[in-house]
């Protein structure tokens, strides 16, 4: 039980910090029918940013600005998106991924050549570490296409498909000057907030503070199928954790009956010394807590000592193609250990009640002869 609590939490919580630390949880941009990378751009002004710190709950807000392109190394060719960011932008969870290299340097000032593209299209274009490349946009208003010559700083892998085929970070002035915006437009406003708990109420906080051109959407609303597969594995937790309770139940009932039926003569006598039958029951139920607490403490060492092995050195691998990850995630948080167990001896207990009645069915003269 605790394994697949540990698991499975541990699994949604990697997965959700990948898609929310790419993305940002809440993110704003110009509303319009406009769906693809060449988006419309949006005034990020002072006033805006001040308004948005003022909301209880936002840790952090960051611009980017994308825009389609052909990335050209040797005889190779590749369509990828250019995220350009800025010296705003939060870049703790791109250098957790980093796999060689290191995060473009950004200077307010002074435009940065330099790129970090994903493991998967470094191996796509057979690129490395201080590779040159050369990337080819084209605007709608513009009949030659633009190219720019950038270096590869670093190279990253999120193991999630969706971006990892596709984006390449750079310094957010090139798309600026490719799409002959100014410094304080951009295409998208990325909020990080502190509790992912309240995403939806913050969401509409955000809007509230936006003019009538903007939106507000939040990660569940542009990556539905991610949050929807994840919330289907709340079920086999649930499964799980009802199917050992029913399996600990059963033994534990067996167990209760065993101790009540070798003590049978026991209990005639005190019966016949005047001993009521809650007293009784209540005698072999803290003899079954006993043998539970026992249980679980063997459990909790078990249980977490596995977990810690596998959260420490991860011998346990994944399909990224199909998991997003490389090794079984563990996630140790103390408030739900602490709910499984003591849940665990609750409902146990529980059920100990219904055969704890037979010592109330037992005969003391009987009992007394059953020996």
């Amino acid at each position: 039980m605790l394994l697949s609590v540990s698991i499975v939490t541990g699994f949604k919580k990697e997965i959700r910090e990948k898609v929310t630390g790419f993305a940002g949880h809440i993110q704003i941009r110009k509303f319009d029918s406009n769906s693809s990378f060449e988006a419309s751009p949006i005034l990020f002004s002072d006033s805006l940013r001040k308004g948005l710190e003022q909301i209880d709950g936002i840790g952090h807000i960051q611009s980017v600005a994308t825009k389609s392109g052909i990335m050209q190394a040797r005889e190779d060719i590749l369509g990828i998106v250019l995220k350009g960011v800025g010296i705003d932008f939060d870049s703790s969870f791109f250098v957790k991924n980093i796999l060689e290299g290191h995060f473009p340097k950004l200077n307010a000032g002074t435009r940065s050549d330099e790129i970090l593209i994903s493991k998967k299209i470094a191996d796509q274009l057979q690129l490395s570490i201080n590779d040159t490349v050369r990337v080819y946009f084209i605007n709608n208003t513009e009949t030659a296409a633009r190219g720019r010559r950038l270096f590869v700083s670093g190279i990253y892998e999120t193991s999630l498909e969706e971006f990892d085929e596709s984006f390449v970070l750079a310094d957010i002035q090139h798309v600026q000057r490719l799409n002959n915006w100014t410094e304080n437009q951009v295409s998208t406003i990325e909020i990080f907030i502190q509790d992912f708990n309240r995403m939806e109420e913050l969401t509409d906080l955000v809007y509230s503070k936006l003019d009538y051109n903007l939106t507000a959407s939040n990660a569940k609303d542009n990556y539905p199928q991610v949050f929807d597969w994840l919330a289907l594995q709340d079920i086999n937790v649930v499964v799980i954790l009802v199917l050992m309770l029913l399996i600990s139940s059963v033994s534990m009932i067996s167990t209760l009956l065993v101790l009540i039926l070798e003590r049978t003569t026991t209990i005639g006598i005190l019966k016949a010394l005047g001993t009521q039958n809650v007293s009784i029951r209540k005698i072999f139920l803290y003899q079954a807590a006993y043998i539970i607490v026992r249980g679980l403490f063997w459990g909790n060492l078990l249980g977490i000592g596995l977990a810690l092995l596998q959260k420490y050195f991860g011998f346990i691998k994944l399909d990224q193609a199909n998991y997003y990850m490389s090794e079984v995630p563990i996630n140790l948080a103390v408030f739900p250990l602490l709910a499984v167990n003591v849940l665990s001896l609750i409902i146990i207990l529980l059920f100990l009640l219904v055969p704890s009645f037979v010592v109330s069915k037992i005969n003391p003269v009987s009992a007394i002869r059953y020996e």
